[in-house]
């Protein structure tokens, strides 16, 4: 006895993918819709805070505009806290270029034994951006948008294997590590404020 859903010429790859594409085309959303990205899933969002966004960056921007968002906060955040490590370690203890860059953290990179470091630094940060580009979408389809195959702040790169395969010590491990961020970024600019506009000299003078 025929089955009144099977096709006349009977089952194969072609009407089976042609009904599943019907499926997904009666429901809202199709399949996606089960998997529909919400930012209040991402992670970051911890006490006592919450979701917190009081000018609404997030209001209507679209997905790839808020994994680009993230992607520049994780960078930032970063570069954040080697900021502020370096100014309570770099201020203090010196042994590099023999001894002689003694400043505060805000005129050491002006000191001439460190004008020849930079270009290294600014080398080492054109190939993290560079393969950055890879990441985002064609500007036709969105500027500023990172596409969603795409992990914010995932560089590929984790050579001491310290990332979890747990997705729950994974979630635990990007809050940590965009809480001390969003700390490193507030600390390292209030370093800076003090050294530039209140004592003009090291932070532990």
């Amino acid at each position: 006895m025929q089955n009144d859903m099977e096709p006349k010429e009977g089952w194969n790859v072609d009407n089976l993918t042609d009904m599943m594409d019907t499926a997904d085309a009666a429901v809202p959303g199709g399949a996606a819709a089960a998997v529909a990205f919400d930012v209040k899933n991402m992670a970051g969002i911890t006490g006592p805070l919450g979701f917190f966004d009081p000018l609404n960056f997030c209001g209507d921007a679209s997905e790839g505009k808020i994994r680009f968002y993230r992607e520049v906060e994780l960078k930032h955040g970063r570069v954040g806290m080697l900021a502020a490590l370096g100014f309570l370690v770099g201020e203090n203890f010196h042994p590099l270029f023999g001894g002689s860059v003694d400043a505060p953290a805000y005129l050491a990179f002006q000191q001439t034994p460190l004008q020849t470091f930079w270009p290294y630094v600014v080398f080492g940060v054109a190939v993290v951006e560079i393969t950055s580009v890879f990441s985002f979408k064609n500007p036709k389809d969105g500027l500023w948008e990172i596409r969603s195959d795409h992990e914010p702040g995932d560089l590929k790169w984790d050579p001491l294997g310290l990332k979890p395969t747990d997705p729950a010590e994974l979630l635990e491990m990007q809050n940590k590590e965009l809480n001390n961020g969003r700390l490193g970024m507030i600390a390292a600019a209030g370093m800076i404020f003090q050294e530039t506009f209140v004592t003009n000299a090291k932070l532990f003078a």
